[in-house]
């Protein structure tokens, strides 16, 4: 498959790109400053782009099977969410792609019925106002009606880099916890995640979540 992944650089977005190209699939890796992409794989192609400028990303995945949206802010301001959806969609649209992945964040996954991460009273304070940004990015997804195959998929409350093992669980909107109540899953294991639903495309137009 053809895939457009932006934000490639990414803590996340870089094992995606490494697990997509393991199992032999080419990537588009679209990030404001290709030189960051040092990889010399010929299946990986580094693109300059702008996620906010629909007629770039139209021109970005037009040969593509499928777009996953990995951004980050960074330290800029988290306001960038919800104007990368319009943007996205409106670049998809015009250049006939319909399948998208959005990476999204744990704050949203609930902990209790009617209850989220984010809201629950030792959520860190920290990583409240990015939490908060991401679950109003999803709640937009879910109620503007897309005409996009798209998937939502949230990691648990912790993921950073780690070990690939393959073996872990996918569930939906209720954050998954261990037998000692913990909730992790390491970026390696959740870009497998990634991949597998971009090849077997098993919940459009849902939100999953992966986890240990």
């Amino acid at each position: 498959m053809k895939i457009a992944l932006f934000g490639a650089t990414g803590m996340i977005g870089q094992r995606i790109l490494q697990e997509a190209v393991s199992r032999g699939h080419s990537v588009t890796a679209i990030v404001r400053d290709p030189s960051k992409i040092t990889d010399t794989n010929p299946s990986i192609t580094a693109a300059k782009g702008d996620v906010l400028d629909p007629k770039e990303v139209a021109e970005l995945v037009a040969e593509a099977d499928a777009v996953v949206s990995a951004i980050s802010p960074g330290a800029g301001s988290n306001d960038i969410y919800i104007p990368a959806v319009n943007s996205l969609t409106a670049g998809l649209t015009e250049a006939g792609v319909k399948r998208i992945l959005f990476v999204g964040g744990a704050g949203s996954l609930e902990v209790a019925p009617g209850v989220q991460l984010v809201d629950a009273p030792d959520f860190p304070e920290i990583y409240k106002a990015r939490a908060l940004a991401m679950r109003d990015e999803l709640e937009y997804i879910r109620t503007s009606d897309l005409d996009l195959d798209w998937t939502y998929v949230s990691p648990s409350a912790v993921i950073s880099p780690g070990e690939r093992t393959g073996k872990f669980r996918v569930g939906g909107d209720q954050l998954l916890v261990d037998a000692e109540g913990k909730s992790s899953i390491s970026a390696e294991d959740f870009a497998v995640a990634v991949v597998d639903e971009i090849e077997k495309a098993e919940h459009v137009k849902e939100r999953i979540t992966v986890g240990y």
